[in-house]
């Protein structure tokens, strides 16, 4: 049954199976060859803090009424839904998840080719393509951390004289965020384009969505169209809502085509409750930021691991050399009931990298055991700890591979203890004719962890019970590499461009 289940994860080129197709294949008691109970998911990018408990019960209580019934017309749920965020209904559509509105902005607006940066949502590159567009995929540099450049991104809409522009601000799989200024500046430059989309729909987990989002800026310009998703700050994937905003003449005909009820009786209830529990909408979202913070300074102490700065509540990680995304992802479902996302599927990545979504702390505890028995054969569990703030800064020259020094104050997850000259001092107040001793001290402790870091991952790949080949190594560097490490999408025109 192990292998039936990781057979599902062939099955579709462009997702990672549900987990309730996951949960058939396992077994209702979880007999299905892997580790026994749920499944804990750092897959799918959802809210875990909302719905509150009691706005789950109230939803169980009047599950006949709202099964049994037609839903209201959309325009009676975006009418409440624009009441609660402050939204101009004639400038909003609503539509059966952000997907529905993906395929309709594909079949009405997109002329002949769309531009959009890659790796990003994988909808935005399959969508015109299956409708027969040309697609311009300007592949994001790993070694720039996968940022993007708004102008060179400008640059490349030129040259390929592409009529439609597509970014994600975040960005998935990596989380990447522009500023407000760079994405206005990005769709003032592209203003003769038929259409600009700004795709904001993992903006509610970023740190300051109100002064990043270009919702109010939108309305104002004729050709931008921004994109929400309410599945996943709500935490309600499988309802199927969101949401655009565009001038009142855009949005209109986007409106004009969307089914009379094509939002559901559960999507209506939840609207209609959201305006009451504003409150506990927005702690939830604080402790999702909090926990994505906690969360990247435990990856990043996993030796060999590269965790990239993220404003989603994901995380974009590349495992160790030599290590296969896909093994690792099979062994951790089957063995440890704990699935992520490979993200060898997606157009300029390879199965070197995962995105992992953020979890509240004890999930990421088993998150890290796991990981830990699989990648170096180490300890179960890591002792829970706050997340120091020097652990959040980019890895320095004593720290290749995302194994980053931290200081000798921050807790070391329990049964592994890196050598203590990986560790650099705390510095302590001194007076002023210590401070260039105390400055050598620190540096040696810099040269001495640079010297044995390489040593430690080593010793920990030496440790991984089932070494994996990557099916293509991914070498650092420009946009071409990143083109030869790419594995496959599935499409074959896809392949073909990438592949060069």
């Amino acid at each position: 049954m192990a292998g039936d289940i990781t057979t599902l994860f062939g099955a579709s080129t462009a997702h990672s199976p549900s987990i309730a197709m996951l949960d058939r294949a396992r077994g209702a008691d979880g007999g299905g060859g892997g580790a026994p109970g749920r499944i804990t998911d750092f897959c799918v990018p959802c809210n875990p803090y909302f719905p509150t408990p009691a706005m789950f019960e109230r939803l169980g209580e009047r599950l006949r009424e709202i099964l049994t019934y037609y839903p209201s017309g959309a325009d009676t749920i975006t009418a409440e839904l624009c009441r609660t965020l402050g939204l101009n209904p004639q400038t909003v559509a609503m539509g059966n998840g952000s997907t529905e509105l993906i395929t309709w902005i594909d079949h009405l607006l997109v002329e002949e080719s769309l531009a959009v940066p890659v790796p990003t949502f994988g909808r935005w590159t399959d969508q015109p393509m299956e409708t027969g567009k040309r697609v311009d995929m300007m592949l994001l540099p790993e070694a720039h951390g996968f940022r993007l450049d708004p102008e060179a991104f400008v640059r490349f809409v030129r040259a390929r004289r592409s009529r439609t522009a597509v970014i994600c601000n975040p960005n998935n799989p990596d989380g990447g965020l522009l500023a407000k200024d760079q994405v206005l500046a990005l769709c003032d430059a592209l203003q003769d384009l038929d259409l600009v989309v700004v795709d904001e729909s993992f903006m509610e987990f970023s740190d300051a969505p109100a002064a990043t989002s270009v919702v109010e800026e939108a309305v104002l310009r004729p050709h931008v169209l921004v994109l929400r998703s309410l599945g996943k700050s709500l935490g309600l994937h499988g309802v199927r809502f969101g949401y655009l905003v565009a001038n009142p003449a855009l949005a209109g005909r986007i409106r004009s085509v969307l089914p009379k009820w094509n939002l559901n009786s559960f999507a209506e209830a939840v609207v209609f409750m959201l305006g009451e529990h504003r409150q506990e909408y927005g702690e939830s979202l604080r402790r999702s930021r909090r926990d994505r913070l906690e969360m990247a300074a435990r990856l990043s102490a996993l030796p060999g691991l590269t965790v990239y700065p993220s404003q989603g509540n994901f995380l974009y990680i590349r495992l160790p050399v030599g290590v296969d995304g896909a093994a690792l992802r099979d062994r951790l479902l089957t063995e440890h009931a704990v699935l992520v996302r490979e993200c060898g599927n997606k157009v300029g990545s390879s199965s070197r990298f995962l995105r992992l979504v953020v979890r509240p702390p004890h999930d990421v505890v088993q998150l890290i055991g796991a990981l830990e028995r699989v990648l170096y054969g180490g300890p179960a569990q890591p002792a829970p700890f706050a997340a120091p703030a020097e652990a959040l800064r980019a890895p320095g020259p004593g720290a290749p591979h995302g194994l980053e020094l931290v200081p000798a104050s921050a807790p070391v997850p329990a049964g592994r203890r890196l050598p203590e000259r990986t560790r650099l001092p705390t510095p302590a107040p001194t007076p002023v004719a210590a401070e260039a001793r105390a400055a050598a001290q620190v540096q040696a402790a810099a040269t001495q962890a640079q010297q044995v870091t390489a040593h430690t991952r080593t010793r920990a790949q030496a440790a991984a019970p089932a070494p994996v080949r990557p099916r293509s190594a991914a070498p650092a560097g420009g946009p071409m590499a990143m083109a030869r490490g790419y594995t496959s999408s599935g499409t074959a025109a896809v392949d073909r461009l990438v592949s060069g």
